[in-house]
This record gives C-alpha cells, sequence and structure tokens, in this order.
C-alpha cells in the first residue's frame, strides 16, 4: 500500500508521520459537532494502531518491555499527575470536559464504549506514538541529526531538557508532562531500551483513565 510505504520510506517518516497524523486528529476533535470529539477520538484510535503495524518493522526499537522499574516509574507519574493537579496554573483555562455521559447518557451503553476506547486508546495506542516520536526521534535527533547512529542510552543535558520540555508543554498540565516526559526518558537512559517506557506511559494513561471514571475527574481527559 501506498500508505505503508510512506510510513516505512525514512526513519524520520516512521517515527514522525504517526504522531503528526495522531495530532491533526486530535485538533480535530469537536470542531465539526459536539459529538466529534468522541466518535473521532475512536477513529485516531483504529487509525493509531495501523499505523503502529505499518511502522513496527521499520522501529525495531518499538517493542513492549516490562520492568519492576518501568511499573514504578508509571504509578509514580500517575500519582505526581493527580497529586501536583491543583498547586499550578494550567497553560490556559480548561475547555468543555471530556465527558460521554453528558453527551450519551448517564451509564448508557454508548458512553461505556466510548469510555472503553479511551481507556484503551489512551494506554495501548499513545505511548507507541508518542514514546517513538519523543524519545526515539526527538531525544536522539537532538543529540545529532543523523540520529539513527545515536544510541538510546546516549547521555545529553540539551536533549534531556528540549524533549521533556516539549513534551510537557504539549499537554495542558504543563508541570506534570514535564515531570513525566524526564521520567520516560530515564527509563529509556537507564535500559538503553523504547519498551520500558511504553509500558510505564501505559500504566500511567490506564491508572489515569481508571481515575477519571472513578472519580468522575473528566478533567484530565
Amino acid at each position: 500500500m501506498i500508505l505503508v510505504d510512506f510510513f516505512r520510506q525514512t526513519p524520520i517518516h516512521a517515527r514522525v508521520a504517526p504522531f503528526v497524523i495522531f495530532v491533526a486528529l486530535t485538533a480535530c476533535q469537536g470542531q465539526l459537532v459536539e459529538s466529534s470529539r468522541y466518535w473521532i477520538y475512536a477513529l485516531k484510535t483504529i487509525l493509531g494502531a495501523w499505523m503502529i503495524w505499518a511502522v513496527r518493522p521499520a522501529v525495531e526499537e518499538m517493542k513492549w518491555k516490562f520492568s519492576v522499574e518501568a511499573l514504578l516509574v508509571g504509578v509514580g507519574v500517575f500519582v505526581a499527575w493527580v497529586g501536583l493537579d491543583s498547586l499550578y496554573p494550567k497553560l490556559s483555562e480548561a475547555g468543555k470536559p471530556w465527558n460521554p455521559n453528558v453527551e450519551f447518557g448517564e451509564g448508557s451503553p454508548m458512553a461505556m464504549a466510548v469510555i472503553a476506547t479511551r481507556i484503551l486508546g489512551s494506554s495501548l495506542i499513545v505511548p507507541p506514538i508518542e514514546e517513538i516520536f519523543y524519545r526515539s526521534f526527538i531525544y536522539r535527533y537532538m543529540v545529532d541529526q543523523d540520529f539513527m547512529k545515536v544510541g538510546l542510552s546516549a547521555k545529553s543535558w540539551k536533549a534531556l531538557a528540549i524533549t521533556a520540555g516539549v513534551f510537557g508543554f504539549a499537554h495542558h498540565e504543563w508541570l506534570a508532562g514535564i515531570l513525566c516526559g524526564l521520567a520516560y526518558q530515564w527509563l529509556v537512559l537507564r535500559k538503553g531500551r523504547l519498551g520500558d517506557a511504553i509500558t510505564a506511559h501505559a500504566i500511567t494513561n490506564f491508572l489515569l483513565g481508571i481515575w477519571v471514571v472513578w472519580k468522575g475527574a473528566w478533567n484530565f481527559w
């Protein structure tokens, strides 16, 4: 397929194109009609899964790895994300909460399906796409533009600061995002592989999703 060939054309295509497409679709959520924030999310989740499949042969480091460190970082970032929320100003005023119970009815099958899609998407699709962009591409590109010759464990304070900053300010919760970026990058540097960061990212997002539903803390979504 033409798109598969495009994704696998160069190392940059494989690591950047899925992220750009994913972000573009995120920007479209809610721009058509109110319900579009939900069905576009479902669309980008399905497309995201396909893109991960498409680029996998070209991104050898995109392999999930479990470790005690990944578990601790994943849980620790979740605790920090929730615990710090009221302690610092956000980048902008929060928009309308992402709450499918309001749109489709409290506890309705559609609302439950949308919530499940959000949790699965943020836990299984977002981590690989973001980690190959930030940790496999951006960090290494900041070390050397010929990033493929840079090992995942290569240490650079400049690359660490820039990558964590870009990751942090891409989120409404910028401070938690920066700490999150530093923690995931630490895992990559410590292990010399990407998989632990993908796993930690998935754990954080899964726990956050459970917290959102349990506490009704829709502002985190």
